[in-house]
């Protein structure tokens, strides 16, 4: 049987008499950034896996993973010191927009060297020309893994596996609490959590060491 036509006006007086609702698909973030892809440029792999770093301040890894808590789930964007694997700065959000790496660099401040090197995945936010821009701005270089190679990002790959073991963010009732759980836990792994690899030294004592070896 053939249903009779009816305009759109007619089937909206009909949807708010018996109070029906239209699902709506909710937009993939990632669809939407894909579009932008196109203004993107990439890096050269200048690190190339060169892991055994001595000089703090010098080399840097970033990365974004993503935390599910009860509510919903939060996005993590942290940088991380190569040489001494203390975390130098990082960005909580439940947004995967740009700020979310921005404002991560931001918090770097003055806390790196000229001409530093910060290393990241070819992900959309690392090729987005605001970015890119930002980094040129502070003064550092940028570096790249190859596609579909996490091993070239190993360090802070490491740290994630790390942080997802020992943070019991999927029990955190709220964003807020989510928040005070990752920021505890950040002091907790540069401060507190010695690390066999590094002289048995938390990442600022092992920091300080690697300083006071180039005074020296």
């Amino acid at each position: 049987m053939r249903l009779p036509q009816m305009n759109h006006k007619k089937i909206q007086r009909i949807m708010r008499k018996y109070g029906l609702v239209a699902k709506v698909r909710r937009k993939n973030p990632y669809k939407a950034m894909l579009k932008k892809s196109l203004e993107h440029r990439t890096f050269p792999n200048q690190l190339q896996r060169q892991f055994q770093q001595t000089l703090p301040k010098q080399v840097f890894c970033t990365d974004i993973s993503y935390l599910p808590f009860q509510q919903s789930f939060a996005y993590l964007s942290v940088i991380k010191d190569i040489a001494s694997g203390e975390v130098a700065a990082w960005q909580l959000s439940l947004s995967l927009e740009m700020p979310l790496v921005t404002e991560t660099i931001k918090k770097l401040k003055t806390d790196f060297c000229a001409d530093s090197l910060i290393h990241s995945d070819q992900g959309f936010h690392y090729t987005n020309p605001d970015y890119i821009a930002l980094v040129k701005e502070l003064g550092m270089n940028q570096s790249m893994s190859r596609k579909a190679n996490c091993i070239d990002n190993a360090p802070i790959e490491s740290f994630f596996g790390h942080l997802k073991d020992e943070l019991d963010y999927q029990s955190c009732q709220s964003f807020e609490e989510l928040y005070l759980e990752t920021e505890r836990y950040m002091r907790y792994y540069n401060h507190e959590r010695k690390q066999w690899t590094r002289n048995r030294m938390t990442p600022v004592e092992y920091r300080e060491y690697l300083l006071a070896q180039v005074e020296g």
